[in-house]
């Protein structure tokens, strides 16, 4: 199995953020966040899916579960920010 790209990767870790998070499209989950304080993020380590809720510009944020500062928002993901 291919290693997957860098961009690759934000776009598995953005699908895998979208269905936790109950969000039916990317189009759905950037609606709800687009104008708020605060938006999901997830970490970006493989075999690592914790998620909390970060500014959206976090690009470097702590992730709680594997302790390095791999969260990313889903703004920052989609490329939004």
């Amino acid at each position: 199995m291919p290693i997957p790209s860098p961009a690759e990767k934000r776009r598995i870790k953005l699908s895998q953020l979208i269905e936790m998070e109950g969000f039916e499209s990317e189009e759905a989950l950037l609606a709800a966040v687009i104008t708020d304080s605060v938006s999901p993020a997830i970490c970006l380590n493989d075999g690592c899916e914790y998620t909390a809720e970060m500014k959206p510009d976090q690009d470097r944020g702590y992730c709680e579960a594997c302790g390095t500062n791999t969260m990313v928002s889903a703004l920052i993901l989609a490329g939004i920010i």
